[in-house]
């Protein structure tokens, strides 16, 4: 299962210096201009995870696979963009496809860094990119709305009714209200919203791009963190993230070891990458389990709430057609018994069915027949 994340924001809030920290790359070209990004970059990230480091301790594979995400780092927006102004609509549609939003909100203030409303105003800015992300999906629900009034002329009941629901879903959209507020869990709003591919029905993260110091604070302070979102104008349910981006550009180009000692002088507790995609799992409801073989240690993303023959799914289809039974054993099991040999032995090992529900670090072997 892949996690594919979409970066927006207005020019010059530090996008791509963020995104070329993050995938330790020079491929999003940032600089002090707007509009300097104008094609999408693309990047994948291992996520990180201290447990891959114990299984491999433990199994020495010949080579290990962490689960891995995908930042898209697209055209910063501009009021107006839905339809047409700056760089347009057509880059909106770059994200379309990705399974979360972040957008990058900028709080630190340096008057060498132009700023294309001319001053620091993060709630300003959410608002803009919300608006014009709302803007291009009232488009594309009118003009499913409108498709769907010719059709039900027929009477046809269910048409009526999907009709009926998109128009409400467009009244929602057009008193300035994102999609994924709409979606209550029925099926009449689940369907209709299927297939639209919906910016605003995407989860929302938050990046506040801080400075040095601020970041510092926020990290060690939460009550901070729900001041600073009060105060842009986020849900108390929703993520947002303090992060440096200069301080995460300079993480990028130093060894782990030296990263570490980096964070330790700063005073911070993690990467923001780190804080980024915990966020990522956690708003999308992820989580990861393990294959742990001589061949391999690999990490592999599925959904809370999968199913045994569902994790085996995720690496072939056959594993979950012909599912049979899954080993199972908790991480914190195997390394206690020093690997699967061990926890055989201390009846740690377990052998579940097709009803067993994942856990999140499970270390995994699936029996299967196809």
């Amino acid at each position: 299962m892949s996690l594919q994340i979409g970066i927006v924001g207005l020019p010059n809030v530090g996008k791509s210096t963020l995104f070329n920290a993050v995938t330790r790359t020079q491929n999003a070209q940032a600089a002090n201009y707007p509009f300097c990004t104008i094609d999408p970059n693309v990047g994948v990230v291992e996520v990180p995870d201290e447990r891959m480091v114990k299984l491999a301790e433990i199994v020495k594979p010949e080579r290990v696979l962490p689960a891995t995400v995908e930042f898209v780092d697209i055209a910063g927006l501009v009021k107006g963009a839905a339809s047409g102004e700056g760089l347009g609509n057509k880059f909106l549609s770059h994200i379309r496809q990705c399974n979360a939003i972040a957008q990058v909100i900028r709080v630190f203030v340096d008057d060498n860094v132009i700023h294309v409303h001319d001053n620091v105003d993060p709630k300003r800015d959410k608002e803009i990119i919300e608006a014009e992300l709302i803007l291009a999906d009232l488009e594309t629900v009118s003009k499913r709305y409108d498709l769907l009034v010719s059709q039900s002329k027929t009477g046809n009941p269910k048409i009526v009714a999907a009709r009926d629901t998109m128009g409400e879903l467009k009244l929602h959209l057009e008193t300035g209200k994102l999609a994924f507020n709409f979606n209550d869990g029925s099926d009449a709003h689940r369907e209709a919203m299927a297939d639209l591919h919906l910016l605003t029905n995407k989860p929302l993260l938050y990046i506040a791009n801080v400075s040095e110091s601020e970041c510092s604070m926020l990290q060690k302070n939460p009550a901070m963190i729900e001041e600073l979102k009060a105060k842009i104008g986020i849900a108390p349910n929703q993520k947002l993230i303090p992060i440096c981006a200069k301080i995460e550009e300079e993480l990028g180009a130093l060894s782990t070891e030296d990263a570490q000692a980096f964070l330790a002088d700063l005073g911070l507790q993690e990467a923001g990458l780190n804080a980024v995609i915990r966020a990522a799992y956690d708003t999308l409801g992820y989580m990861t389990y393990f294959t742990a073989g001589v061949k391999e240690v690999r990490a592999w993303t599925i959904n809370k709430g999968d199913t045994a023959p569902q994790a085996a799914g995720v690496i072939h289809t056959d594993f979950e057609k012909g599912f049979i039974a899954a080993e199972t054993c908790g991480y914190e099991d195997f390394v206690a018994c020093g690997g699967e040999a061990g926890a055989k032995e201390k009846g740690k090992l377990r052998i579940e069915g097709r009803d067993y529900v994942m856990k999140d670090g499970d270390v995994m072997h699936f029996r299967f027949n196809v």
